[in-house]
């Protein structure tokens, strides 16, 4: 006597299984690269705006406070009055040098970090 064996729908099988992960494989092989590379330039993009900001409120310490264009701020000189008291932070653990009055804030990441 031969028995059959009926598939009542509980469960899945294991080939579907391997199916499903495969496809997640597949998902994340696409997405995690591009997820790395939005979150660099993210990274980039408010190291830049950082400087911008830096360069904006040494401009404004040395026309509020009559200085010569060769001129260089501290930071003590900037950071309470035109940085709302605080001292910006590279996103990616850099720092910044603020120069003087005729050369632009720089990071030490340099690249994708300066001013454009």
């Amino acid at each position: 006597m031969k028995t059959r064996r009926t598939r009542n729908g509980h469960g899945f099988t294991l080939i579907e299984i391997m199916i499903v992960i495969l496809i997640l494989g597949i998902m994340m092989a696409i997405a995690v690269p591009n997820m790395l590379k939005a979150r660099s330039n993210s990274a980039a993009r408010v190291c830049r705006e950082n400087l911008r900001t830096v360069a904006h409120a040494k401009e404004r310490w040395a026309m509020e406070n009559n200085k010569p264009a060769g001129s260089t701020p501290v930071w003590s000189d900037i950071v309470p009055t035109y940085l709302k008291g605080q001292k910006p932070v590279c996103p990616e653990n850099g720092t910044y040098s603020i120069g003087d009055l005729g050369t632009d804030p720089t990071c030490s990441r340099g690249g994708e970090h300066t001013i454009q």
